[in-house]
């Protein structure tokens, strides 16, 4: 499956107790220095970034490769500063107002039929300030992806084949824990890149790397432990996937 599909990897940081974000879902920005140039480097080494709604709405906003390094490297491989930014959402209910549609940053959209539709029906036309009548708004997305499963959810494995044939070989998942956790229920997940950081959040609420409903320990996604860093006080956990080939 994999030549068919990006190589894919989750890049989180959570809490000591396993928590992406506090019980009332705020951004989670309690990663040191390190962790966000961690993350700017898996970034940078990906041709894009999958993210959910969810995290969009939360941030407002998502980080982009501003290391001169690590834009060398980028340019070296002949790829554009900045990988593309994939927003996947069933409903497309996102506020256009927010400062991620105003980073310069490729955004896609990955949606369904009824996502599609209601994203492009909230464009409006505006006055032209040249006198010239009505003008359309500049869409924020360069390309809508329509993938839908005969549910009206979103069809991840063929959209994840489809990002193939546009040349997206490395993609990497940033969250949150919903989007992760149909990932690994549908086994589309290579590598993980885990950061623990020294605080506890608690709440039955809080969200995880993984939500959804869950694995039963015997059908759970089994992980390979291929480095540990420990950096100041922070613990820098690679996995990935095993599989029955393994």
């Amino acid at each position: 499956m994999l030549q068919h599909r990006p190589h894919t990897t989750v890049v989180l940081a959570m809490s000591a107790d396993g928590k992406i974000a506090d019980f009332r879902r705020s951004p989670a920005r309690f990663g040191s220095r390190v962790d966000k140039a961690h993350l700017e480097k898996q970034i940078a080494a990906a041709d894009a970034v999958l993210l959910g709604a969810g995290t969009i709405r939360a941030y407002g906003t998502t980080l982009t490769v501003t290391d001169p390094t690590l834009l060398q490297l980028r340019a070296q491989a002949g790829k554009p500063p900045q990988a593309v930014h994939i927003v996947t959402t069933r409903s497309a209910n996102l506020n256009p107002e927010i400062h991620f549609f105003k980073q310069p940053v490729r955004r896609w959209l990955l949606t369904t039929i009824a996502g599609a539709l209601s994203w492009k029906g909230r464009l409006q036309t505006l006055p032209s300030t040249l006198g010239t009548g009505a003008q359309e708004c500049p869409p924020e997305f360069e390309q809508i992806l329509v993938f839908e499963t005969p549910t009206r959810e979103i069809d991840i494995p063929a959209a994840l084949k489809h990002l193939a044939t546009l040349h997206i070989t490395r993609l990497v998942i940033l969250g949150g824990g919903e989007l992760v956790a149909s990932l690994l229920g549908l086994d589309l997940i290579d590598e993980l890149w885990l950061t623990v950081c020294p605080l506890i959040l608690g709440g039955n609420t809080a969200p995880t790397p993984v939500e959804g409903k869950g694995f039963l320990a015997d059908l759970a996604p089994k992980l390979q432990l291929l480095e540990v860093h420990t950096v100041e006080q922070e613990v820098f956990l690679h996995y990935r996937l095993q599989r029955p080939a393994d």
